[in-house]
């Protein structure tokens, strides 16, 4: 069984600055690709940044040069970090591991004030 563990959510004011984490433990398979998506409320789930094992990243066009997305495979963790946060980038955002399956996390809800 694969679990999947967000943190680091929160609210700031527009212009600043969050980090989020993720954990995935359990029988994970390495060659395995991590990503963060969001969803604002009456909106579908779009995907923000995803990571490679090898460290191959793509972001989301809305959060490119502002987000970055990084990973420590010894410690099967994903981060976002986020800059220049704006009102719109307000939404849960869940972390997902996908190695055939895709293991989904709770969700983390991040909140920027105007």
């Amino acid at each position: 069984q694969v679990r999947v563990v967000e943190s680091g959510g929160g609210l700031v004011q527009a212009g600043g600055s969050l980090r989020l984490s993720c954990a995935a433990s359990g029988s994970i398979f390495s060659r395995n690709t991590m990503g963060w998506y969001r969803q604002a409320p009456g909106k579908q789930r779009d995907l923000v940044a995803a990571i490679s094992y090898g460290g191959t990243s793509s972001y989301a066009d809305s959060v490119k040069g502002r987000f970055t997305i990084s990973r420590d495979n010894a410690k099967n963790t994903v981060y976002l970090q986020m800059t220049s946060l704006k009102p719109e980038d307000t939404a849960v955002y869940y972390c997902c591991l996908t190695a055939g399956s895709s293991y989904w996390g709770q969700g983390t809800q991040v909140t920027v004030s105007s």
